[in-house]
């Protein structure tokens, strides 16, 4: 039986970018300690309980590999094993793991240091560790063999961090060669076997992801994606709580410009539409090009969810060390960093 042919769609690299062309070139994840992860907990551990708080830096190791380990070494099942994110495996990241425990006794976890993975510290707790539980991130990337403008560089830094990027999916959330976007099609059109439930959620949460990176390259050729429009659903910022902008004036522009509502667009899944109007129409546009996803996640039993259509910012920071550059930022959980690279640097 032939499987239909997959939708068009944009690859990252073709995303419009907000700001035109980079003003500057060079190479990044040239090697792992030139891209520096450090996750930021919205909380301080307990100090007691069944669960174990691991807060290791990981170098050229993926995360479910890592979980593995210390589920093995621990004698306990992966599933005891939990963590706040995924992090790139081409990178040198300070990551925090959770381990239940129970009532087993504590193992010698440094016996698992090799160069691949440190300990920063152990920690007891009262809950697990669940996805999405931080604060934030905070990287230091390297620019190696920066070329180009560096006065327009200074410029465009200082608007990112006026303004923010558009708030983007990474390519990573898409699998190599797109290959997640290719599986949910696969799962969509009924030709999936045997998926693992693992794999499967790879597959909903990129499609999820692509039907919202399509709206925001939407609205970033339009020029309006850190602007609110009549009938945007506007976020809080820091919260999941949100509200119709019936109309927009003057008080809702301004609480825009400082970061406190934020337009947002759509996470797919069953359930009306959250926006109207001009915003709604774009939104269902974008889904018409898409039917299968879109009825594939409604009966997945996702539900509709919003995402903020702008990306702040924060500590944003440079320092030219001769031909490289290091960046400096914090980003909030769930943000990637390539949809800031992607607008200060041509890679």
């Amino acid at each position: 039986m032939s499987t239909t042919a997959p939708p068009r769609w944009l690859s990252f690299s073709g995303l419009p970018a907000a700001y035109g062309e980079t003003p500057v070139s060079g190479r990044v994840h040239a090697a792992p300690e030139d891209f520096v992860v450090e996750e930021i907990l919205p909380f301080v551990p307990d100090g007691e309980g069944e669960h174990v708080l691991l807060h290791l830096r990981k170098i050229g190791a993926n995360t479910e590999w890592v979980a593995r380990r210390l589920a093995s070494h621990a004698g306990v099942p992966v599933s005891a094993v939990s963590y706040a994110g995924l992090k790139d495996r081409n990178a040198v990241a300070s990551q925090w793991f959770s381990v239940h425990l129970g009532v087993r006794a504590e193992p010698a976890w440094n016996d698992l240091e090799t160069g691949e993975i440190e300990f920063l510290g152990v920690y007891r707790h009262r809950r697990k560790l669940r996805r999405g539980t931080l604060r934030g991130n905070r990287f230091r990337i390297r620019v190696r063999e920066l070329r180009g403008d560096r006065g327009l560089l200074e410029e465009r830094l200082a608007w990112i961090g006026e303004r923010g990027v558009p708030n983007y999916f990474g390519a990573q959330r898409f699998g190599k060669a797109e290959s997640n976007l290719h599986g949910a099609h696969v799962l969509f059109a009924g030709q999936a076997k045997r998926t693992p439930r693992h794999l499967r959620g790879l597959w909903l949460s990129a499609s999820r992801a692509q039907i919202f990176n399509e709206v925001l390259a939407l609205r970033v050729r339009r020029c309006d994606w850190d602007t609110p429009l009549p009938g945007d659903r506007m976020l809080l910022a820091g919260t999941r709580s949100h509200f119709l902008a019936d109309t927009v004036n003057d008080e809702l522009r301004g609480r825009a410009c400082d970061f406190d509502v934020e337009p947002s667009g759509p996470l797919w899944g069953a359930g009306d539409l959250l926006t109207a109007g001009e915003p709604a129409e774009l939104e269902r546009m974008v889904s018409e090009r898409f039917p299968s996803w879109a009825c594939g996640l409604a009966a997945a039993g996702m539900r509709q969810e919003r995402r903020s259509l702008r990306l702040r910012v924060a500590q944003l920071s440079s320092t030219l060390e001769d031909s490289d550059m290091m960046l400096g930022f914090e980003l909030p959980a769930g943000a990637f960093a390539t949809a800031v690279l992607r607008e200060l640097v041509g890679t």
